[in-house]
This record gives structure tokens, sequence and C-alpha cells, in this order.
């Protein structure tokens, strides 16, 4: 039987559990249906799409930006362009809140508010010679909209920029994690002692067996066992002391003791600082640092060593990032594991490297071949995905709704409203869309009817990637879940809260139906699993996708006939990979977006700026986008990060869909304005409602004040940058609608 028909069952507590399978048919189906009437409709009477217009592809075509290109093979670099971390990450970080708030907001979202954004903005570019959201706004409300617009979206970008590359550094860079002072550590029956593991940055390193209690203080009663084992440094190196029964390790300032008594636990105690040691991902990065000189090499093959052989490219690239992916398993104990193997300092500037690299190269050379690769891993990574969720058909064990954390938590530190609706952005609505549906794919349509599959098409495939993600770490067991979400040096807060969800919510071994071994992990089986990599305190949401994503690939080829536990590290490898993908894709493209605005922004101060093939101008800005949002990255926390990722990027969306609006109005279809105008209010009341929180209570209370201050200005000039620009465009629509100023047709026609 290839699947099991449950829908739902009962937990021994009275709890209804409903399975992936029915979710996910029943998103595809609406999803559908939106597509095939709701899209029509915009098409047809909204945006008016008209087959015989010439459009800017075919009138200015110039063999580089302008050039008329096939439907498909646009929708495949539409889909590259605009999928990045937000529809992977968001609703995993949202199942804070349960999985149905956000599942919901994915579904309603995407269907009324993003695919409409992206549609629209991309109509209204076509019709305006491809242009830009601040050339729009200049046609459509002035220069000085044009220049407030322009400066918004330069800010955006950038921390849109931080949002994606935060997540990328916390999947592959490893950190050291300051643990109490007053920690109690009991340890298990007939254990072997603490193992010196030679020296840290002058501190030496012990690593603690699996099995380990954790006590955070003297008044912590219930303490959290650790199912995995875990490296801590103290601050001197012990010496051994032994009368009797008893051993007790000392320093000269008591950092680390420990005492073994007949038949008792051994009880480690820490009075001074330690810290934990979370190693970088050796394997993961090594995979992801392959992909750039395969992409390197994709290109060189389809411009250089073999013109127009695209297929012979394709097979070669394709072939040589799964072979990465496997060549990554060599690496973890090997000579080169030290070269792979980061901290997060080195792999924040890894990072920052890349992105401004990938900005100066030539695009034919490494972003052209990279989106190309990547779209294929994509889109056959997301059929994957959909297949085995209703191939393994999973219980979903998050709560629908978590009562525990529905005022915040360790994800998000704010209420279920308005926060789900900044932290599940992208699979939803995300302003970022609207700077690719109005920059390089207007250009490049070829008849405006391919506006509706490219423009609401595309965006309802990252709807489900945002609904397949959210699947995925729903089915994981809760205290997995948290184990992985929460970070190490936090956990002690959450801790009660923690105990409470697994009390309240807690896996159900006796009727998880189907899915057994699922029912069973723990973090340090997973861990042994997914090839020993550290996963405790991943924060990010990465890890905790790449682990469910690997569990159900598991789980499917189990319910074929294909049982190989092995395989699960290769799967887990190929999701983070997966995941660097989709984040690297769009880190580097918006880079680059970020240079253009920039340099079009100095062009008007000193004019050599605005030439792109002026080298100097190339680098700077350049240099200046990378470090801006390489700073935000260095400083930063998923906490702080995401949120302020979300209010720009919900901000940006507001301010497309204003402009799409104010384009309505000002070409004679006022009546269909409501289509844009409804989700673009309740875009405004969710982002700047979250954005007053943000600067007024959570940014302010930040360790770093450095950060926070940045943080708050940045806040502060996004939404009051496009507060201006919705009302000067709300003085536009009463001065139309009142027939003071009249409407006018679109232009051009050609």
């Amino acid at each position: 039987m290839l699947f099991a028909l449950t829908f739902y069952h009962t937990d021994s507590a009275g709890r209804v559990v409903l399975h992936a399978m029915p979710v996910m048919i029943a998103a595809l189906v609406i999803l559908a249906i939106a597509y095939r009437y709701y899209s029509a409709f915009l098409a047809a009477k909204v945006a008016a799409l008209d087959q015989t217009r010439i459009t800017p592809a075919t009138r200015h075509n110039d063999g580089q930006n302008y050039h008329p290109t096939n439907k498909w093979v646009l929708f495949g670099h539409h889909f590259a362009a605009i999928s990045g971390a937000g529809p992977l990450i968001g609703p995993v970080l949202a199942i804070q809140y349960g999985y149905m708030p956000g599942l919901i907001w994915l579904i309603v979202g995407v269907c009324l508010a993003g695919a409409v954004q992206d549609m629209l903005v991309m109509a209204a570019s076509v019709r305006h010679d491809g242009k830009s959201l601040a050339e729009i706004a200049r046609v459509q409300l002035g220069r000085g909209a044009s220049m407030i617009a322009s400066l918004a979206i330069l800010f955006i970008i950038v921390i849109a920029l931080a949002g994606l590359g935060f997540v990328v550094v916390k999947a592959l860079g490893g950190e050291e994690v300051k643990m109490p002072t007053d920690m109690q550590i009991v340890l298990p029956v007939k254990y072997v002692h603490p193992e010196d593991h030679g020296g840290y940055k002058g501190k030496p390193i012990y690593y603690f067996q699996p099995g380990c209690r954790i006590y955070q203080n003297k008044n912590d009663m219930v303490g959290t066992t650790r199912s995995e084992g875990f490296y801590l440094t103290v601050d001197m190196r012990p010496e051994e002391v032994r009368g009797g029964v008893r051993i007790g390790w000392t320093t000269k300032n008591h950092s680390l003791t420990y005492e073994e008594l007949p038949e008792q636990p051994t009880h480690c105690t820490f009075e001074a600082a330690s810290y934990q040691q979370v190693p970088g991902s050796s394997w993961g990065t090594f995979t992801i640092a392959m992909t750039i000189p395969i992409a390197l090499l994709t290109g060189l093959w389809m411009y250089k060593i073999r013109p127009g052989r695209v297929m012979e490219a394709s097979l070669l690239g394709g072939g040589l990032v799964l072979f990465a992916t496997v060549a990554g398993s060599w690496i973890p104990g090997s000579v080169l594991e030290k070269y792979f193997s980061l901290d997060r300092d080195s792999t924040i500037l890894a990072l920052v490297i890349y992105g401004f690299i990938a900005a100066v190269l030539p695009v034919w050379l490494l972003l052209g071949p990279r989106d190309y690769l990547s779209s294929f891993l994509k889109i056959g990574t997301v059929i994957l995905l959909i297949s085995s969720v209703i191939v393994a058909n999973p219980p979903l064990n998050a709560p629908m709704l978590n009562e525990v954390f529905i005022n915040g938590g360790p994800t998000f530190q704010g209420n279920i409203f308005p926060f789900v609706f900044i932290c599940v952005m992208c699979g939803a609505v995300s302003g970022f869309h609207a700077l690719v549906a109005s920059g390089t794919t207007p250009k490049m349509i070829e008849n405006e009817r391919h506006i509706r599959p490219i423009g609401y098409g595309a965006m309802l495939c990252e709807g489900i990637v945002g609904i397949t993600a959210l699947i995925a770490a729903a089915a994981l067991p809760n205290d997995l879940y948290y184990d992985i979400n929460i970070a190490i040096d936090k956990a002690p807060q959450y801790q009660q809260q923690i105990a409470e969800i697994n009390a309240k919510y807690g896996r159900d071994r006796m009727n998880a139906v189907g899915v057994d071994s699922l029912s069973h992990l723990n973090l340090g089986t997973v861990e042994e699993k997914v090839g020993g990599e550290s996963l405790r305190g991943r924060t990010g949401g990465a890890v905790t996708l790449a682990v469910g994503m690997s569990v159900i690939f598991e789980q499917a080829f189990e319910r074929i006939g294909i049982t190989a536990d092995w395989l699960l590290k290769y799967w887990y490898h190929f999701a983070i990979m997966f995941e660097a993908l989709f984040i690297l894709t769009t880190i580097d493209a918006g880079t680059r977006i970020g240079r253009f605005l920039l340099q079009e922004t100095l062009g008007r101060v000193w004019e050599p700026f605005s030439r792109p093939d002026w080298l100097p101008g190339s680098l700077l800005a350049s240099a200046v986008i990378t470090a801006g949002w390489g700073f935000l990255i260095w400083g930063g926390t998923i906490t702080t990060i995401w949120p302020m990722f979300g209010i720009a990027n919900q901000a940006l969306a507001a301010l497309a869909l204003c402009l799409v609006t104010t384009w309505l109005i000002n070409t004679g279809r006022a009546k269909y304005a409501w289509v844009s105008v409804l989700p673009m209010v309740w875009v405004l009341t969710t982002t700047y409602y979250a954005g007053k929180i943000l600067i007024w209570e959570i940014f302010p209370t930040l360790p770093n004040q450095t950060v926070a201050k940045v943080n708050i200005v940045m806040a502060m000039f996004v939404l009051c940058s496009v507060a201006a620009v919705v009302m000067l465009s709300a003085a536009r629509w009463i001065a139309v609608l009142s027939g003071r100023v009249k409407s006018s047709p679109d232009l051009p026609r050609g």
C-alpha cells in the first residue's frame, strides 16, 4: 500500500490529530481553484491583458536585458528568482503558535494577496516599459514619490538580505554558547568521566556522553536530559584527586568539580564560566562551497567551452551537485574538516565575500548558471517533497493552536496577532517579489497573456513550498522541534513552558498511525542518523526543516519498500543544500539589485556612478551593500533579524500594492481597485502594529545597543517612507475619483 488513507486519529488524551496527506491535498485543490477562476478574473478584467499589445521585450529587444523568452523558461527563471528563504523558514518558525494559523494565512494570503501583487506589479511594469517600482512611482505620482520609494527599497533590500543570510549562518556555522555559572550536570550511572579533548582558545574541552541531565541553577527542580553528547570548555585544566570512593576534579577557582558515590550518578558542578561548543557543519559547508565552482563551470560550458549545449551543461551541473552532496560525507574526520568546519564569524565573512564577488562578476558567469541549476533542484525537490508528504502521511504532532506560546515564545517575542503575519510572509505575500516582478522578468515577457501563469502561477508555487515546509516541521515531535529551535543559552527561561507543551501536546506513541520510527525520535537519535551533526540550539528554522524533510523522505521510501536507515544523513544534507541554494540565489541576485539601485541613486550626485559597467562604482556599491547586511547578521539573532526582515518585506508589499492601486485608478479601472486595496490595508495594519511593538518594546531591550539603535532607525525609516508614498497615493486617488484629475490609458501601447 503506497500510503495509509488516514485523515486523523484521536490520541490518548482525546486530542484530534490531523495527518498531512489530506491537508496537502486540500491545499492543492484550493490553490488550483484560485488559479483557474481568480487569476482569470484578474487577467481579463483587472489587468486587461492583451495578447496583441507589443511587449517591452519585443519593442526594445537588445539580446541582453530585453529579450522575448519562452513562457516556461521564463517561469523557471522567475520562480528561481523569487524563491528564497522566506517560504522555507517563516512557516517553520510560526509553528510556535501552532500550525493552523500559519496554514490558513499561507492559503488565503497567497491566493488573495501575494499572487495578486506579483501578477499586477508585473502587468504594471510591462505597461511601463519593463521599468522598476521606483519608475512606476515616478510616472504615476511624480519625482518625489520615486525618490522616497528608491531609498525605502534600498534599505529594505539590505534588511532582507540580512534575514536570508542569517539562516545560512545558523545552519552551517559553529558557535560558542555560554552556560550558567551555577549549572549542575547529573551524569548517568557507569558514566565515563569527561574526557579532555585538548584546548580551544586556551581552555580545555571536555566531552559529555549522552544521557546527562542538566540543572540550570539551584532552583531548577526539573532539569533537562540531553539525549545527545556535547562538548564543554572550562576556564582551567582540572587536576584529578582520588580518595576512597570519591573522585573530584577541581581547579583553583573551582570551575569544574564532580564526585562519584557508590551506585549513584556522578554530580558535576560548574561554579565559574563554562561554554558549550557547537561545531560547524563541515559536510554542509563543503557541499554549498562546491556549488560555486560547479556554477562557474556550468556557465563556462554553456557560453565558452560548448556554446549552446544547454542539456550537456544541465546534466553536468546537476550531476556534480548531487556528487558534492555525497562527497561531503567524506569531510568530517578528514584532514579537510578544519577548513570547512567554520565558526559563526568565519561563516558570515565567507557569505559576505561571496555576495560581493557575485554582485561584481558578469551575470552569465555565476548568477545565470546558479539560477538555472537551482530552478531544477527547487522545482524537483518541491515535487518530491509533496509526493513524499502524501505517501508518508505523517501525523501533524504540533498543536493546531499552541496556547502556551500564543503571546510569544522562543522564535517570536510577540503575540500571535500580528506576528504570525510577519513571521509567515514570503509564502503568503512578499514585497521582495515586487522587485523581481518589476525587474528582469517584465523585460523578457513575449506575450501579455504569459503574465498570468508566470506572475500568479509562480507565486502559488511558492505558497506550496511554504505549506510543505510547515507540514514538515509540524510532523516533528514537539520536544524535538523545540530542542532544535531554542538557543542553548535561552533554554532555561522557556523550560517551564516546554514542559507544559510536552505534557499537553506530547507525542502519542500508542496511536501514531504508520509512523512508528518518527514517534521514537529524539535529538540524540537524530544527530546520529544525520551523520553526527550538532543540532541542539540550531535556531533559524533551516535545520528544523532539513530534519523534517529528511524524516518525511525516509518514511515515504519505507512506504514503497525501500528501507535504508543510513540514507537519512544524505537526505538531511541534501535538504540543507536545497535550502542554501534557495537562499544563495536570492542573496546574490538581491545584492546585485541593491548595487544597481545604489549606483542609480549615487549617479544623481555624480554621473559615472549611474553606469553599471563603471568598475570603481560597481566595487564601491557592492561593498556598501554587502557590508550593510553583513553588519546586521553579525550583531543579530533570529528573534531580532527575522521580525525586522518581516517588517521591511511586508512594508514593501504594501508599497507595491499601493502603486498598483494608483495605476488602476489612474487608468480608469477604479471599480477593480478593491483587489489590491483590501490586501494592502490588511498588510499595512499588521505591519505597522508589529512595527510599533518592535520599535518601542522589543528592540530597545536588545543586549547589543548599537544593533538595537540601527534596527530602530532602519525600521522607522522604512515605515515612514512607505507611509509617505501611501499618503501621496491616497491624495492622487481622491483627486482622480473626485474628477479634479482625469484618468488616462496605459502607456505605451506600441
